[in-house]
């Protein structure tokens, strides 16, 4: 039973849900932060689920079902590189888009770079080292979610970042329970999603 809490948490939260998370935050919770004319938001979110969760996890599932890899869950090293690799690609493909064609407000366009930038680098340290995508996703959320409640302080971010913090707490726990990841590779995702997304939201919002 445990064993499919954990599984079932996993999947939830999982790294490709984080863009949606985050353009739902800019959008809804701190609207000050963007110019995006309220008729259109809805429009972009979708969008933005679409070109960033679910087509990226129906291609992943394609992979599996091409047997390009053992399972969805891709929970061994050498099995990360494809979906890695194409997930980077597409996220950069879309970022571009974004940029060329719907560059409605520099936020938003932003915050698709620098998770985009994660992802790439998270694939990239994946060829040396397995480390926790599921933690690097999540931190970065807490980072965006931190600076955000700096620049904006009278955005209701309180809860979002308690829920996120705990969440970080909760998928770890996870990916521990599931036998995912070792400690020290749930670190090293926290890190990297935290370092990036914090150094890059600081400079853009407050330096």
């Amino acid at each position: 039973m445990y064993r499919k809490i954990a599984q079932i948490l996993s999947v939830i939260f999982q790294p490709l849900l984080m863009p949606t998370v985050v353009i739902t935050l800019i959008l809804y919770i701190v609207p000050e932060a963007t110019q995006l004319p309220q008729e259109l938001k809805l429009s972009m979110l979708l969008l933005v689920v679409v070109s960033t969760l679910m087509v990226p996890m129906l291609s992943v599932i394609g992979l599996k079902y091409m047997d390009s890899i053992p399972s969805v869950h891709i929970a061994e090293k050498k099995d990360r590189y494809l979906p890695f690799s194409f997930v980077s690609l597409f996220y950069m493909v879309v970022t571009y888009f974004f940029y060329q064609k719907l560059n409605y407000d520099d936020l938003i366009v932003f915050s698709l770079v620098t998770m985009t930038g994660a992802i790439i680098l998270l694939t990239l340290v994946t060829f040396f080292w397995k480390i926790s995508a599921h933690l690097t996703g999540l931190s970065g959320v807490l980072a965006i979610i931190v600076v955000l409640n700096w620049k904006y302080p009278h955005a209701a971010l309180l809860y979002p970042m308690i829920v996120t913090v705990l969440l970080c707490g909760i998928v770890a726990s996870c990916r521990l329970y599931l036998n995912a990841h070792k400690p020290v590779e749930l670190l090293g995702g926290f890190c990297l999603g935290f370092s990036i997304c914090f150094l890059s939201f600081y400079y853009y919002l407050l330096g």
